[in-house]
């Protein structure tokens, strides 16, 4: 997974140097507006299924990951507007709701735990003056900072179980290409298109073709409910398709104000 979108400049999180660190409450997520998608953890595509597109992106069936399509043109999220307000009542993916602190992996070489908690160092929330502690005065983690970090480790739980998922699709044959174009402008043949690339879903055909020994683990490990949260989330592409034509009439507007 893309784990440093969005993070400008992060660092390992200190309790010497940060001792003094505060984060203040930012009501917007103007650090998302320019990423048309984020990597997802199959334990979010059925709350992520009824909002947004989810497929598996890479260079390659075995190397493709999940994610959730926020966007039509490159860099640009059509779910948070010019304030940087997320679209109300739609999902947040995870990836997102982490922001500004990240899990990272340790050098080999380094004692302790896999990984270390990272934070963005860039981030306007980050002070010394305003907004909760990281650290009491004792140099023990705040119930803030607590909770953030347990947050990363349910998400790289969830990682990791997402890994093992993808294994299972890629050893089954169970992805195959896809090439999404979508004409805008109704059904005007000469109207503008877009292409997207580099995209994998499941085939259905095989799917229904899985031996029983097969079908009975996928149950069990509850595969096949995020396997359907993947084909269900398909038929959101049009209402993605809307919110870009309803973006490009703003832009429109706005054009014509100016002039």
């Amino acid at each position: 997974m893309a784990e440093v979108i969005f993070y400008e400049h992060p660092v390992p999180l200190n309790r010497t140097e940060h001792k003094d660190l505060r984060l203040k409450a930012v009501p917007n997520v103007k650090f998302a507006m320019n990423t048309h998608s984020v990597p997802l953890t199959g334990a979010e595509f059925g709350a992520a299924a009824r909002d947004q597109v989810i497929v598996f992106a890479g260079s390659d069936a075995a190397s493709a990951g999940p994610i959730a399509l926020l966007g039509l043109r490159q860099n640009e999220n059509l779910f948070v507007d010019a304030d940087g307000q997320w679209a109300p009542n739609t999902y947040v993916p995870a990836f997102v709701r982490r922001y500004p602190f990240v899990l990272a992996e340790k050098p080999p070489e380094q004692e302790g735990a896999d990984f270390t908690v990272f934070l963005d160092e860039r981030y306007e929330g980050f002070n010394t003056s305003e907004g909760e502690r990281l650290f009491k005065e004792d140099g023990t983690d705040t119930e803030m900072l607590t909770n953030a970090v347990n947050f990363l480790g349910d998400f790289q739980q969830n990682i990791t179980r997402t890994k093992w998922f993808m294994e299972q699709l890629v050893k089954h044959d169970l992805l195959e290409p896809r090439n999404i174009q979508l004409k805008k402008g109704g059904e005007d043949p000469n109207g503008p298109s877009i292409n997207l690339n580099g995209l994998f879903v499941v085939n259905e055909e095989k799917l229904r073709a899985l031996d029983e020994k097969v079908a009975h683990e996928f149950v069990r490990e509850g595969v096949f409910g995020w396997i359907y949260g993947h084909l269900l989330s398909l038929g959101n592409i049009d209402r993605l398709v809307r919110r870009l034509e309803a973006r490009e009439q703003a832009e429109a507007a706005a054009g014509a104000s100016r002039n």
